[in-house]
């Protein structure tokens, strides 16, 4: 697994999000590139993953894609893929990328399931920080897995993870919404969430189209290698 950093960056706050429950990883950091006019500054690339490249509106999705806002300083992490069993692959990538541009901290985007028509946002930090400047559920008894698992085991630096409520199975830009704005408040982004709202449809249809399309190739080419092996 390999990546790139076209620009020279230094001590950004990092952000990433990917399409786990709900989609609100993937929904919030979309909104944010396009909100910020974040420039495209490198990639994540592996051979495990399907050579699969999305196209949206004649461009180029990157399945791992990384972008920066010189304006507040953040480093976005952008995954519309399935990275099902490459998470301590994918977390270790993440864990050099923070420390070649000293981050000054992580923040993760997730989503944990639930029926509530009001989606709740929770909290888990770790890090030397003692008193949080928001008020937000802190996390007291749960199960962290995936990338965000591996990170926590990883990182010797600030990292906050952030889970929204959200409905499983299905695209949830209302969730997304709410983490949107969270980081509005903590990071002072002064964002109108109304385009995310009102786009919502638009967004869920994207984002989920390019997830199957990913999780489609990765087991068309599974099959492929098990009937290699067969034959």
């Amino acid at each position: 697994m390999k990546y790139t950093l076209t620009r020279k960056v230094r001590s950004p706050t990092i952000i990433y999000g990917f399409p786990g429950t709900g989609l609100v990883g993937s929904i919030a950091t979309e909104f944010l590139i396009r909100e910020l006019k974040m420039e495209k500054v490198g990639r994540i690339t592996t051979i495990k993953l399907p050579p699969v490249v999305p196209i949206h509106e004649g461009e180029v999705v990157e399945p791992m894609g990384l972008f920066f806002s010189k304006k507040f300083n953040i480093l976005l992490f952008h995954f519309v893929t399935n990275v099902t069993g490459l998470e301590w692959q994918i977390a270790e990538v993440m864990k050099k990328i923070a420390e070649e541009v000293r981050a000054t901290e992580v923040i993760a985007f997730d989503g944990v399931p639930s029926q509530s028509e009001q989606p709740q946002i929770y909290y888990f930090y770790a890090g030397k920080k003692k008193k949080l400047p928001f008020k937000l559920q802190p996390m007291k008894e749960g199960l962290v897995i995936g990338v965000t698992g591996a990170l926590l085991l990883m990182l010797k630096r600030d990292f906050l993870s952030v889970f929204a409520e959200t409905h499983p199975g299905l695209p949830d830009s209302k969730a997304a919404a709410e983490l949107v704005n969270f980081l509005n408040d903590y990071l002072k982004l002064k964002l109108d969430l109304k385009p995310l709202l009102e786009q919502a449809d638009k967004f869920e249809a994207k984002l989920k189209k390019l997830v199957e399309s990913s999780q489609k190739a990765a087991s068309e080419q599974e099959k492929k290698k098990t009937l290699s092996y067969v034959g």
